[in-house]
């Protein structure tokens, strides 16, 4: 048998020359698409949460924001990270022809979420109250929190399982079944929530403790269908453990961008607690109306994440077959897409922010000062996409560091830019500029380092 015939039924069952040889947007718009959807879903289900907790009192209400950026920090590592690690490894192997390779470094993967899972619940478990405390929990507040930490990294296993999955398919350029299964979880998520969290007939309320069950039982049933679709004939890699033995090198292969990468995630969540820190020094309006304004960033980042994750099987697949300068052209036109999109949504805060803080308060004050924020940071959106759309870009040429450094610099902008304002006794407006600014910068560093960096494999 020769090495042509080998290769032919591997393009057939991975759809491999299809992402190496259509038109770029077209191709990239079709895969972005079905999880766009799925991640707004996503974003609808937390906004659900967080009115069922508002309805359990404001001690549970506190307890969630103390515990949410946890949470989504667990979420960020197990699907844009190391899942985009899972999606740029497989999507080499079968971008070389090797469909062999792509199935023993999805269940490598599966190995990486179960231990990842065990270090978040046990961390947690653990650190969780003296984290919490720091923050500021105190009283019922705090207890509350544990409370729904507990819950939710009790199931951190199937949130990792899920998401890890999800990155397998989706590296063989399957979007269309993880963001159906994504779409699914997202409204289990919100029904069972919402019954087991408030109560409903004779099924009692637990409270937040409730609402956390609904995340878990809507991650932990997604699961099992991931599962059962990757051993069935539908799936374009089909998962088998037949001869598995482990490798190191198959380990490194994906540790070495998702590893990398979950530094990015990580960046994200101190960059939200430090400015969320410095914004409260200007008093609880400040604190309102930048509250109001970053809950539209939350609902920015599925967009730049659909279109991200989008490109990087096409990528990886070009960096695999050898054709560098198409898994380049993919990158730019990816980050160039989510830059358009978020450049709109940037123009209409700018001339109508209370539009969207109006959705949330009446209060003069609030709305004054959300508007202060949107007004400064909606500048920023477009070059915000642009990097976040080129950091999953790059984690599919397997070389994540550029992007990284970029989210480093916003970091440290944040950080030292914000306390020299504060302690200089500037006005609240300058640290919203500056949290603008500092989307504005990160994505021209990360534009810039991207272009530096060699994608030419080893």
């Amino acid at each position: 048998m020769n090495d042509q015939t080998i290769r032919k039924p591997v393009a057939a069952a991975t759809g491999r020359e299809m992402l190496l040889t259509a038109p770029i947007l077209p191709t990239l718009l079709k895969l972005s698409a079905p999880t766009t959807v799925a991640m707004l879903a996503t974003a609808l289900a937390a906004i659900a949460e967080t009115a069922y907790v508002g309805l359990l009192g404001v001690e549970s209400l506190a307890a969630m924001a103390l515990a949410f950026p946890m949470v989504m920090l667990m979420q960020m590592m197990s699907a844009g990270a190391m899942g985009g690690g899972v999606s740029s490894a497989i999507a080499r192997a079968l971008g070389a022809g090797d469909l062999q390779r792509a199935n023993t470094l999805a269940l490598h993967a599966i190995i990486i979420a179960v231990v990842a899972a065990a270090f978040f619940t046990a961390f947690f478990w653990l650190l969780g109250p003296a984290i919490y405390h720091l923050l500021g929990g105190r009283g019922a507040a705090l207890d509350l929190a544990v409370l729904y930490s507990n819950t939710v990294f009790s199931g951190a296993i199937a949130v990792w399982l899920f998401n890890t999955l999800s990155s397998v398919l989706r590296g063989t350029g399957n979007m269309n079944v993880p963001s159906v299964l994504g779409l699914a979880a997202a409204v289990a998520q919100i029904a069972i929530g919402g019954v087991l969290g408030l109560g409903l007939g004779p099924i009692p309320g637990f409270g937040i403790v409730g609402v956390a069950l609904g995340q878990v039982f809507a991650f932990g049933l997604g699961t099992l269908v991931l599962f059962v679709y990757l051993r069935s004939r539908r799936a374009r890699l089909r998962l088998s453990a037949a001869g598995f033995v482990a490798q190191k090198p198959l380990f490194l292969d994906i540790l070495r961008v998702g590893a990398l990468a979950c530094v990015s995630s990580l960046q994200t969540v101190l960059t939200v607690l430090i400015f969320t820190g410095l914004v409260a020094r200007f008093g609880t309006v400040a604190l309102a109306g930048y509250g109001i304004g970053a809950r539209l960033e939350f609902l920015l980042i599925p967009i730049a994440f659909s279109v991200g994750v989008a490109s990087v099987p096409m990528v990886g697949m070009a960096i695999g077959a050898g054709q560098v300068a198409r898994a380049r052209h993919v990158a730019w036109m990816a980050g160039s897409v989510a830059a358009v999109a978020l450049a709109v949504i940037g123009l209409i805060v700018i001339v109508a922010p209370d539009l969207w803080s109006r959705l949330f308060t009446d209060d003069a004050a609030v709305i004054a000062a959300a508007r202060q924020y949107l007004i400064a940071a909606g500048a920023g959106f477009p070059f915000f996409g642009f990097g976040l759309c080129l950091y999953f870009a790059s984690q599919g040429s397997g070389k994540v560091l550029g992007p990284v450094v970029g989210g480093t610099i916003r970091l440290v902008m944040v950080a030292l830019g914000g306390w020299w304002l504060t302690m200089s006794g500037a006005v609240v407006w300058t640290l919203f500029a500056l949290a603008g600014a500092a989307m504005v910068v990160y994505g021209v560093s990360t534009g810039l380092l991207v272009k530096a960096t060699r994608w030419e494999p080893k």
